[in-house]
């Protein structure tokens, strides 16, 4: 389908995004998951988007979403259709590492932008970084080492850790085990978009586990926690808040209460920008925005704020600009390290009830002006 961001000129503009120039316009291909396992992840990337979009009231920018199915094929055969025959001069949008893999280097080595709002693969952020890349949500390992964090001062020894077998589920163990100071009871890599996982819990309680880390995005943790509470297990778990965000929560129910996951982002982070994008997509939506929705929303405005500051056309005036991150992000305090992948704070998060709606609140800063690992690798 194809949107543009002039739909309401009469809405308020957030703070901090001005009017782009009127040197150029700017076409954007958002290629994300709008439907099967994984869909209420690009959703939210989309929704946060288009609402920042729709509240600059920018008719200089030009959105085209497009569907990749969660396949990586599709992936690419759209990434060649936007930039050959529709032109894009930006992409964005991917939710999945393997899919950002196949089509990222592909796009920047022909002289495209990506602006990343979720997926931050560690091959993306070292020897593979480009200065047309940009990451907006955090390199993959990072809300992991903040688990691994919290695990240590949780007082957690003997962890038993799983993910998916693809590019993120491998650094989200990475990460974790580079923080985390305890023995590993079991390390466990299942199958991407698995729903069975009567086998791993069966070697968790057959383990001497103190506690669990899980990385399982989407409809994965969803599976994963609903069968662990009727196991009827009793050892903490902790993990990212991909597997305890917004979407999920409300259907995994009381089995997620007081889990600590960690996150770049929650609702109740207290700054004009973030109450304003709250409201905002609430009004818009008629839901509470996720994890996703706010990487989304951040990603288009950090592309209005270069449009506001260089044309399209100068790559290298428009690389600064990007660079620059002169925009108020949900989050507060945002930058760029040398490797474009976000410098910010982690939190601890606990999940609550608030009414019938279950959702999270920040109880604690888990890592404090966060960068990554890879920036010594990355030589641009």
């Amino acid at each position: 389908m194809r949107m543009k961001s002039l739909i309401a000129a009469a809405c308020m503009a957030v703070a901090g995004v001005g009017a782009a120039s009127a040197e150029g316009k700017v076409k954007v291909g958002m290629i994300t998951t709008l439907s099967g396992g994984g869909a209420g992840l690009g959703i939210d990337v989309r929704d946060g988007f288009l609402l920042a979009a729709k509240m600059a009231g920018n008719d200089d920018l030009e959105i085209v979403v497009e569907d990749d199915q969660r396949k990586p094929d599709i992936a690419v055969q759209l990434a060649d259709k936007m930039i050959q025959s529709e032109k894009v001069d930006v992409l964005t949008g991917i939710i999945w590492s393997n899919l950002a893999m196949a089509v990222v280097p592909a796009a920047t080595a022909q002289g495209k932008f990506y602006l990343s709002p979720n997926a931050g693969p560690s091959a993306l952020a070292g020897k593979g970084c480009h200065a047309n890349y940009y990451n907006v949500a955090w390199q993959n390992d990072n809300l992991h080492e903040a688990a691994g964090g919290y695990a240590n001062s949780a007082g957690f020894e003997n962890s038993f850790i799983l993910a998916p077998n693809y590019p993120a589920g491998q650094d989200a163990l990475t990460g974790y085990k580079r923080i985390y100071d305890g023995a590993l009871a079991g390390e466990v890599f299942t199958k991407l978009g698995q729903k069975d996982y009567a086998s791993e819990i069966a070697q968790i309680r057959a383990s001497d586990a103190d506690s669990i880390f899980f990385f399982l995005p989407g409809g994965m943790g969803i599976s994963f926690l609903k069968q662990y509470a009727d196991s009827g297990l009793d050892i903490p778990v902790v993990g990212p808040a991909f597997s305890f965000d917004q979407g999920i929560l409300q259907a995994v129910g009381d089995a997620a209460l007081g889990v600590k996951n960690t996150s770049q982002w929650n609702k109740d982070i207290d700054n004009p920008a973030n109450k304003a994008f709250v409201e905002a997509f609430q009004a818009e939506y008629g839901r509470l925005p996720s994890l996703y929705a706010s990487q989304g929303f951040d990603t288009a405005n950090l592309l209005l704020s270069a449009m506001d500051k260089a044309d399209i056309g100068d790559a290298e005036a428009f690389r600064a600009a990007l660079r620059e991150a002169d925009f108020d992000s949900t989050r507060g305090d945002f930058e760029f390290a040398a490797n474009n992948h976000p410098v910010q704070d982690i939190y601890v998060r606990e999940v609550i009830k608030e009414g019938d709606v279950y959702t999270n609140k920040i109880i604690g800063v888990a890592l404090e002006d966060h960068s990554n690992v890879y920036v010594d690798e990355c030589e641009m």
